[in-house]
Formats: C-alpha cells, sequence, structure tokens
C-alpha cells in the first residue's frame, strides 16, 4: 500500500468519526429538547414560522363575521346570537398569527348590548395597535354593532346597507291592568326602593324614571364620545346624526360615517392595498355566518 493510499484511508477513518461524534451530539442535544417539548405541549416549529410555510409563504388577511344579535356569552335565551368572547378570540388568534397582515370584520348586526360592544372594542384597540381592521357591513350594522364598527381603520358599506341608529334604549313593561283583570294580584318584600325596578308588576315612579334616564345618558355620552374619537369627527357632528335613526350606506358615507362603498371583496383588496402585499393573499376565515342570519 502506497503512501497515498495509507493518507486517504486515515482521512476517510477521521471524516467516519466525526461524522458519528456529531450524530451523538445532536441525539443527546434532541433528547432532552423533544422531551421539553412533550411535557410543555410547545410546538417544535414556532408557530409563525409553521404558518408561513404551510401557506407557502404567502401574506394572509383574516375575515371575521359578527353576525346576529351581540350578546357577551351564550345563555339559553341567546339563540342566534353572536358572542362577544367568541368574536374577542378570533380577534387575538389572528392577531397573533404574524402571516396575517390585516383583518377584515364582516359585520351584519343589529346591535346588541353595550358589554358585548365593548368588550369587542377593547380588542379591537389592541389589534389595531399591531395590524390595520377594515369593517365590511352587510345588511345591518345598526346601533352596537356601528358602534364596533367605528373603532375600526377603515368602513366599507353597501349603498343599501342600514347602518347608524346610534343611541341607547331600554324599554319596560307594565302588566298591572292585565293582572288586575286576571285577579293576579302580588306583595314584594324588598331591601330598597329601587330593588324591584322595572318589575311589569307595576309602574316606575318618577324616581325610577330619572335614574334609568340618567343610565341611557351615560352610555349615549360613551358612545357618541367614541364615534366621534374613532371617525375623527367632534362630539357635535356626531350628536347632529345620533338621534337613533337608521342610514343607508350612501347617505352614511355622505355623513361621514362610513369611508367607502362596496362589498366584503371590496374591503378584502383595500386591506391589501393598506399592507402592501404583493400578490395574491390567502384568505383566512376565522369563522362562519351565523345560521340565523345565513338562512
Amino acid at each position: 500500500m502506497d503512501k497515498d493510499t495509507i493518507c486517504l484511508s486515515s482521512l476517510k477513518g477521521k471524516l467516519t468519526l466525526c461524522v458519528v461524534l456529531a450524530a451523538l451530539v445532536i441525539s443527546a442535544l434532541a433528547i432532552p429538547f423533544f422531551t421539553y417539548a412533550d411535557v410543555t405541549h410547545q410546538p417544535l416549529i414556532p408557530v409563525s414560522v409553521s404558518q408561513y410555510f404551510s401557506s407557502g409563504g404567502q401574506s394572509k388577511i383574516a375575515v371575521i363575521y359578527v353576525e346576529g344579535q351581540m350578546a357577551s356569552d351564550k345563555s339559553s335565551d341567546s339563540s342566534g346570537s353572536v358572542y362577544s368572547s367568541d368574536i374577542v378570540k378570533y380577534l387575538r388568534k389572528a392577531t397573533d398569527d404574524s402571516s396575517i397582515k390585516a383583518i377584515v370584520l364582516r359585520v351584519n348586526s343589529p346591535g346588541g348590548t353595550p358589554v358585548a360592544a365593548e368588550e369587542i372594542i377593547s380588542q379591537i384597540h389592541k389589534t389595531r395597535a399591531v395590524k390595520p381592521i377594515i369593517v365590511s357591513m352587510g345588511d345591518m350594522a345598526a346601533s352596537a354593532a356601528y358602534y364596533i364598527s367605528s373603532q375600526a381603520n377603515l368602513i366599507v358599506a353597501d349603498p343599501d346597507t342600514f347602518t347608524g341608529s346610534i343611541g341607547v334604549i331600554w324599554t319596560f313593561e307594565n302588566k298591572t291592568r292585565q293582572y288586575n283583570d286576571s285577579g293576579v294580584s302580588y306583595y314584594v318584600a324588598k331591601s330598597g326602593a329601587f330593588k324591584d325596578m322595572g318589575s311589569d308588576k307595576r309602574g316606575l315612579t318618577d324616581n325610577e324614571k330619572a335614574y334609568i334616564q340618567s343610565i341611557i345618558n351615560e352610555s349615549y355620552e360613551r358612545f357618541v364620545d367614541n364615534v366621534a374619537i374613532g371617525r375623527n369627527m367632534s362630539v357635535d357632528q356626531v350628536k347632529a346624526i345620533a338621534d337613533g335613526r337608521v342610514y343607508t350606506g350612501t347617505t352614511a358615507k355622505e355623513l361621514g360615517l362610513v369611508d367607502d362603498l362596496g362589498g366584503l371583496y371590496d374591503a378584502i383588496s383595500i386591506a391589501q392595498n393598506m399592507t402592501h402585499i404583493k400578490g395574491k393573499p390567502v384568505i383566512v376565515y376565522m369563522n362562519e355566518p351565523s345560521a340565523a342570519t345565513s338562512k
């Protein structure tokens, strides 16, 4: 065996030894890594990285449907409603996904409770600090549904969308005559004068009417103030058109309540332009329209 053959054989042996040692080191490091991932339920590849490659590296636009009467949480008498707890969950998920560059809220709702609206608005403000939100209005986006829409970066409505209805309402029933006619009477034991306020067993006192109106006024002022901030209008400008009436999308645009006229995919196109997405974005539907409003 000549000298060159001996040197080549020695080199191959060293390379083989290096490969074996490297494999042993990688295995030693991988075992605790995989064990940690299994115990803590953490993904081996960061979510943002895996999401990026699973979508072929394309940027995404999320669509979240807000359809039906808005309520804060599910209850036995809220069938067909949309729940702020769900909408907040979808917004948070889209916010945390770095491959999603913008969010389109498809709003088709007559309104809902102030609490539901406030919960959604709180998350809208947090999400807007990270990525833009564009609202696409369907048949209706009135009252509390307009309230949440006013906090987005931009609003797109159909020319015949019913929107606006800026205001607060609280309805009470007085069935005393009906109870009297049927021979039903009640005795109410209560700890305070206002404890049975709103019961249909009697009418409201003047003090109760004044107190209820103060609550309505407080909610109304908060509604108007937030619309003014969201739409870059003065409080006086908002109050001039905030008498509870609904407006068509065309009129709402003239009044400054919406920005553009169009449909869902017009809003998606605006979101794409706003975020300078090149090429065709991936549209991710975070939820589906509720059965109550999609019939």
